[in-house]
């Protein structure tokens, strides 16, 4: 089989029709195989159309991924997730093409290369505090913000999934939201008081008019328009700005931040790990694991002041009063001229 059409076949039919996977990971493939089609050309001396997929040697698939990290200055990770889309292929060739079955198989044995596991970085609940203290609510999006930040938070969800989000998807009599998370996959999360109190206050007084391809969504940009990950990101990139020190940040990504602290706090309330796996969304237990190898000795002298904030509802926050009372002003300055 020419490899043009195997990966073709590869790209449509069997990671779509067959396997199912989400457009995020069918692109991250076809990036792969956009970078390493023209260099098996270039090694093999042969044109695009030309290379069969009996030309595909390991001695190949190993140079090209020499090639990524050296040449394209390529981290471990990039370099793995496309030894994942070519061993991706392979699996496909066993499984249609059994006249390649040997070149699959040589593929397959390839091993990723072990990368250094990096400390995750996660927001303590004083810090969390200081953060949403720091949003100000008397700028036109501070409300929206405010939000998006307690429901990172609250939810572990993470940047792409907020982003997502539909109106539809809010339910604040069961006190819940819908997410739709990575491989497609759906799952209900409950919500504090708090949370529900903000983002019905959003929709109800905050919430930008949108354009309407974007009518559904339920956070809404300046433009009018559903917000990306990178907006997203955004937002809480500048309030970790604000609010921690240089030093700290380096240790943080600062969307994903708000998805750890999320499990830790769980883990500090004593919530069994599967809970935090399901809450969070995570196929495999593993990735839910590496909160168990923290240190919480001392989580019960820290907590009791973050579950006191997080069970009160907006009446008593008087910072939100100052907001709501404030867009009011028109009103009452007239009724003072009037006096």
């Amino acid at each position: 089989m020419k490899l043009t059409d195997c990966v073709v076949m590869f790209l449509t039919k069997y990671l779509h029709d067959i396997r199912g996977l989400d457009p995020d990971t069918v692109k991250s493939y076809k990036d792969a195989f956009r970078i390493f089609i023209p260099y098996a050309s270039q090694y093999l001396e042969k044109k695009n159309k030309k290379i069969n997929v009996a030309d595909i040697s390991t001695d190949l698939v190993i140079d090209f991924l020499d090639y990524l990290e050296t040449s394209l200055k390529n981290g471990i990770k990039t370099r793995n997730a496309r030894l994942a889309a070519i061993r991706s292929m392979a699996r496909m060739i066993l499984l249609m093409d059994p006249e390649d079955s040997e070149v699959a198989r040589r593929i397959l044995n390839i091993p990723s290369k072990r990368e250094p596991k990096p400390l995750f970085g996660f927001l303590t609940q004083d810090d969390a505090i200081k953060v949403f203290e720091s949003v100000d609510l008397k700028r036109k999006e501070g409300f929206r913000d405010y939000t998006i930040l307690h429901l990172l938070y609250d939810s572990g969800a993470r940047a792409h999934e907020i982003a997502g989000l539909t109106i539809e998807s809010f339910d604040p009599k069961e006190m819940r939201i819908g997410i739709l998370g990575k491989g497609s996959r759906f799952r209900i999360v409950q919500l504090w008081p708090r949370t529900i109190d903000l983002i019905v206050k959003y929709l109800s007084k905050y919430r930008e008019k949108p354009q309407h391809i974007y009518r559904d969504r339920l956070f809404i940009n300046q433009r009018r328009q559903g917000f990306t990950r990178h907006g997203i990101y955004r937002i809480c990139q500048k309030y970790l700005k604000k609010t921690l020190p240089e030093s700290r940040l380096k240790s943080l990504n600062a969307a994903h931040c708000f998805r750890h602290s999320c499990a830790v706090n769980m883990l500090m309330n004593g919530s069994p790990i599967s809970d935090i796996k399901i809450h969070l969304g995570h196929e495999d237990i593993k990735s839910t694991m590496i909160y168990l190898k923290l240190d919480l000795s001392r989580r019960r002298e820290v907590q009791k002041r973050f579950i006191k904030y997080t069970e009160t509802i907006l009446s008593k926050d008087p910072e939100i009063d100052e907001i709501i009372g404030w867009d009011n002003k028109e009103e009452l300055l007239k009724w003072l001229d009037d006096l």
